[in-house]
């Protein structure tokens, strides 16, 4: 197109739809990975609607639309809140309508959510970013060849991690580009140390009830560290109900654990600026692990099971420490080796430096 000499031409924004499978207001990885990209694409100009299930329809970014209440069900070890059936394809088809988009990006379309139901609906530009990584199942690949045509229609497939592109090829028998997810580094790096949350401490932060989250292995580990640390102490935030836990607890070593519930990003920030230790115990499921990378750009000591994903995040060690998945004697040695030695702690909080552990940002 000619333009004058004197006036240049302005860059026009692109309209983007967006597809989260799963309940937007509870905290996971997919729903913080999509919230940071579209904050990303709406600051560099581009028009963006995010389309998921919510809960709460009132604490809704301005940039989200509600598909309807989710429903709970058992996936990959834990609980997903999807949306499926006619009523939700319906709806999805009036957003795509109505949206126009130039290009929709559908997050894990190969699972029964809108997110497939949109791939279904849409025709045109569409790129599918899969989060999952499991073992193989035989229910996936029983739904595979419907599910086949589905995803070929996609213009480019993205992996977030290795371990998601295997699960990916081994049972869809297609592939994608390993794109790790990013986050906002800056926004960890500038926290502040609370002494509430200082000292021999401990922090896990995640869906403590699904048992995949691996906070019993935690607690397990608490009596060994104790004996080689006496101040040491558990602190857990997220989401779920911590009474049953609390009681079924031995006493000596329910004075050591404190519950925060959810925190903001802002108070997260301070909790992994403050504790000595990030513990992330998963025992499997995830394919990436963006609570790792958050709490490696705040400066935070990890330990974390040697389940893949969370091996390469870590550099196999090299940004973080690991133990045998569901071995908590391995994980207390660690811990134990850790917080008694304080020049261990020192360096890797400051010697690896906040923020420069995290690969992947935006």
């Amino acid at each position: 197109m000619p333009t004058s000499k004197n006036v240049p031409m302005k860059s026009k924004g692109l309209k983007i739809g967006i597809v989260c499978p799963y309940g937007w207001d509870v905290p996971g990885g997919v729903q913080a990975h999509i919230a940071d990209l579209s904050e990303y694409l709406i600051s560099h100009g581009h028009v963006v609607s995010v389309l998921a299930p919510a809960v709460d329809e009132s604490a809704l970014p301005s940039y989200v639309v509600s598909a309807g209440k989710p429903i709970a069900i058992p996936y990959n070890g834990a609980v997903a809140r999807v949306l499926f059936g006619p009523i939700a394809f319906s709806r999805v088809r009036q957003w795509i309508t109505q949206g126009e988009f130039d290009i929709l990006h559908l997050h894990e379309p190969a699972i029964p959510s809108i997110s497939l139901l949109a791939c279904w609906a849409a025709e045109g530009p569409m790129v599918g970013t899969f989060h999952a990584a499991s073992k193989k199942q035989k229910a996936i690949y029983a739904i595979g060849p419907m599910l086949e045509p589905v995803i070929e229609k996609l213009s480019a497939r993205i992996a977030v991690s290795e371990a998601a592109r295997t699960t990916l090829t081994d049972h869809l028998e297609t592939d994608a580009i390993v794109i790790p997810n990013g986050i906002y580094a800056s926004r960890f790096s500038d926290g502040v140390a609370r002494s509430e949350w200082s000292g021999d401490t401990l922090g896990f932060i995640g869906r403590f009830e699904e048992p995949r989250k691996g906070l019993s292995i935690l607690l397990a580990a608490l009596p060994i560290i104790v004996k080689s640390v006496p101040n040491a102490r558990i602190i857990v935030a997220g989401p779920g109900e911590s009474e049953g836990l609390l009681k079924a607890m031995d006493p000596a070593v329910r004075q050591r654990i404190t519950f925060l519930g959810r925190l903001t990003e802002e108070e997260k920030a301070d909790f992994l600026a403050s504790v000595s230790l990030y513990v992330a115990p998963n025992t499997g499921g995830e394919s990436f692990g963006i609570i790792l990378a958050e709490a490696m750009a705040a400066g935070a000591p990890t330990i974390a099971s040697d389940i893949p994903a969370f091996v390469s995040l870590l550099g196999a060690g090299k940004f973080g420490s690991v133990f045998n998945s569901e071995d908590p004697r391995h994980l207390a040695s660690i811990a134990i080796d850790l917080l008694k030695n304080d020049s261990n702690l020192f360096g890797l909080r400051n010697g690896n430096g906040r923020g420069t552990r995290c690969a992947s940002r935006l």
